[in-house]
């Protein structure tokens, strides 16, 4: 049977617009206004498409024709609310601008904010960052068409205090509408709203049957059942017996599993469904194709990479083969796409990561990556909300923060959002990370001590997710062993406190016992509330109906072996190739060097740079083998340098520092070697809150001195940023990654065998001027 929604119970609630000319505090009247109705907030501005805001910031008026697609999105906007009411702050100058936005939305109220001209320049004058520049505040007056007779709406002078015109506001929309339902803290209130799933809208679009399949499990469940669902259980074990134990004491919603052989993994999980009574999310992180779900999928390409050449259906490609791959496995859920943005060239945990320095191109690689992994039965997990990429720091080993303004962030992450959450994602990964700005403007005067990471603020989650947003799928937390999340209050009291913020799902025990007692502890004392724990099982078993879960036999829910022939393929290794040939990038040649071949440089002199091993314990040079066979291959005489450690390590005594330094650079060189390359593929995730280049030892002998001897080219398989600290290169090339087709397309192009086809953006240079030289 359908569930009851809100509105068919409920009074219905204003569908208001506050409009006026730029200045005239549309964003935070309506804001408060908003929270004093109880009902969502949204800023017109960011509905808006690229064109016009380009315009807009040039200090170029908008047309009518500029406008009339945008006010019908807003309009549709407000219908779209229906009964469950909608402030949404838009200009609406003239009456026929109004008259268009009311053909959706009939009923709509227009609260004008009115002021003098001298306080609406004096504030406009005060605002930085917004694309309104004042020098268009003329031409809105000239526009501006006051509310006329027949036109349902009140006027209010802003050139009181902000608490007296939100006041008089709310007065003023008693008289004209259904009476407004206070938030507990009054037009300000700071408690979180709460708001309620709708199975059968998007992302879940379930049906009758499915939904009542939702309601009869959660009434069959016990409360250490309820409490499991809430959990992602990270797999360190491939044993029968270990699955037994998570699954028999903590009744987990959804797993993870360690990345191993394809047919361990598919086996794995074949026994993980098998032994539990609610089919399982399976979640896995393809986020460079099937590389990374397990040993022998394929790598395709990171989201730079599908970010870095005009072609957008690499990023499609990626997606679909990642989707194939990893449902051969048995996965049903993909933590991706990453829809961070890269602002921030210092900031390397996305930096590869990210499918660029725009929400533009992110936007755009998104879709479709999104479009080609879900022709698989697979449903996406889109990360890091609120956005990563403005703070360099990485939240894996520390507390990072997005500090833009409200205004600055709605069009650019928040742009990134709604395009998505428009687009079908079915669940959003929240971040560790703060976002100072955007908790203030939900939690006026918020001390800096009491900005906490997204996943434990219900502003971020409640008001700005679902609220202006509007999302209505499932929310899970990032990996709870983050220290962005751990430094921020004590264990017991965050793990509770993330669901009730607003999380639906909780990533990864720290210690299983410890934290299955502290989420039922929250739940007995008050802190998850009932509603709270119903709306997240609701959305958690919602999301598993919407795959079929529910209906499929359990000896189907994970794939025959046979399936195991789709991963690493010959035609997934073809696809991976042609975008390696796409994507391999000339950074500069400004010495042009370019091309070398062994006819012109027979004798190379080879460098590798790693940052030593991270934590997944692969040998940091080993590509330099790979790096050493093509280059051999394409006829080349490769003589690989070797540090003074890896000389010792081979039983070389009496060597060190100094005695390589002056081996290595002597007058000779040039006579010896007519180039040299450096291959660089520096890593270091999670484990550093940045990532520079660490040479071997103090003025190591591998930094590039030699580029005043010979031509010198220096390839990046990894980082995008290595130009800080090696700008005396001429020639640098960013590869993408450190997989044989990357290697083989990189050598080919130095040769000049093949065009550079690459892009890139100005993060390559970090900022500096030598790095462009």
């Amino acid at each position: 049977m359908n569930t009851p929604k809100p509105q068919e119970t409920a009074q219905a609630k204003l569908r208001v617009i506050v409009m006026g000319v730029s200045g005239c505090g549309k964003t935070t009247i309506g804001d408060l206004v908003a929270r004093g109705l109880g009902v969502p907030f949204l800023d017109g501005d960011s509905l808006h498409p690229v064109e016009n805001v380009a315009k807009m910031a040039a200090g170029t008026p908008l047309t009518d024709e500029d406008r009339w697609p945008w006010l019908a999105t807003v309009g549709t906007e407000l219908a779209n609310a229906g009964d469950g009411g909608l402030v949404l702050a838009c200009s609406a100058l003239r009456r026929s601008y109004r008259d268009a936005i009311r053909e959706q939305a009939p009923d709509t109220v227009f609260l004008h904010l009115h002021g003098s001209k001298d306080v609406l320049r004096a504030r406009t004058e005060g605002r930085s960052g917004h694309f309104m520049p004042p020098a268009l505040l003329d031409s809105q007056l000239a526009t501006l068409e006051p509310l006329e007779a027949g036109e349902t709406g009140i006027v209010v002078d802003i050139a009181a205090p902000v608490q007296q015109v939100v006041r008089e506001a709310l007065d003023g929309l008693a008289a004209v509408g259904p009476s407004p339902e206070r938030s507990a803290g009054g037009a300000a209130g700071t408690q979180p709203r709460q708001f309620d799933v709708d199975l059968q809208a998007a992302p879940f679009n379930l049906d009758d049957d499915a939904v009542a399949w939702v309601g009869s499990t959660i009434a069959g469940m016990s409360l250490e059942e309820k409490i499991g669902q809430l959990f992602i259980n990270h797999n360190n074990d491939y044993s029968p017996e270990y699955l037994d134990g998570v699954l028999g004491n903590y009744h987990v919603g959804g797993m993870r599993y360690r990345p191993g052989p394809s047919a361990a993994v598919q086996e794995h999980i074949r026994y993980a469904q098998s032994r539990t009574r609610i089919p399982l999310l399976v979640a896995s992180n393809p986020e460079m194709g099937g590389a990374g779900s397990c040993d022998d999928g394929t790598f395709v390409s990171t989201h730079l990479q599908a970010g870095s050449h005009p072609d957008k259906a690499i990023a499609g490609q990626m997606g679909q083969v990642a989707g194939v791959e990893t449902a051969a496995l048995g996965c049903n859920w993909a933590f991706a796409p990453i829809v961070d943005i890269h602002y921030n060239w210092r900031n390397t945990v996305i930096s590869t990561r990210s499918f660029g320095n725009t929400p533009e191109i992110v936007v755009e690689r998104a879709k479709e990556y999104f479009d080609g992994i879900s022709k698989s039965p697979t449903v996406c997990a889109m990360k890091h909300f609120p956005g990563d990429g403005i703070d360099e720091r990485d939240q894996h080993v520390v507390t990072s923060y997005n500090t833009l303004s409200y205004e600055d962030w709605n069009r650019t992450y928040g742009h990134v959002y709604r395009e998505m959450i428009g687009h079908g994602v079915q669940s959003i990964m929240i971040g560790h990370i703060g976002a100072p700005e955007l908790s203030r403007h939900f939690r006026p005067g918020l001390a800096d001590a009491d900005i906490l990471p997204a996943t434990l603020s219900p502003e971020l989650l409640q008001d700005l997710l679902r609220g202006e947003l509007g999302f209505n799928g499932l929310v899970l937390t990032d990996a709870s062993q983050m220290i962005g999340l751990t430094q921020a209050m004590k264990r017991k009291d965050l793990v509770p406190a993330t669901i009730a913020a607003g999380c639906d799902m909780f990533l990864f025990f720290r210690n299983p016992a410890e934290d299955f007692g502290y989420m039922m502890d929250g739940y007995k004392s008050g802190v998850i509330t009932e509603q709270r724990l119903h709306d997240a099982l609701r959305r958690i078993l919602g999301l598993k109906a919407s795959l079929g879960l529910h209906v499929r036999p359990r000896a189907e829910l994970v794939p025959p072996v046979e399936a195991l022939d789709r991963i690493g393929s010959e035609a997934h290794r073809a696809i991976a190739a042609e975008i390696a040939d796409k994507t391999v990038t000339l950074v500069k040649d400004t010495a042009h060097n370019l091309p070398i071949t062994p006819q012109t440089h027979p004798r190379i002199r080879l460098y590798g740079i790693s940052g030593g091993a991270d934590f997944t314990r692969a040998d940091p040079l080993a590509y330099l083998d790979t790096v050493k066979e093509e280059l051999e291959a394409a006829g080349f005489e490769v003589h690989l340098f070797k540090t003074a450690d890896q000389r010792e390590a081979a039983g070389e005594t009496g060597v060190n520092f100094m005695s390589i330094i002056s081996e290595e650079a002597t007058g000779d060189y040039a006579d010896k070697y007519d180039a040299a390359f450096v291959f660089a593929n520096v890593k270091g995730f999670a484990q550093e809150a940045a990532i520079r280049i660490k040479w071997s030892t103090p003025m190591a002998a591998e930094i590039p001195w030699y580029v005043t001897e010979v031509p010198t080219v220096f390839v990046s398989l990894n980082q995008p940023n290595h130009l800080i600290d090696v700008p005396m290169v001429k020639t640098a090339i960013h590869a993408h990654a450190g997989s044989r087709e990357a290697i083989r397309a990189t050598i080919e192009k130095i040769q000049g065998k093949s065009t550079f086809q690459g892009t890139f953006n100005d993060n390559v240079f970090c900022g500096s001027f030598d790095t462009r030289l």
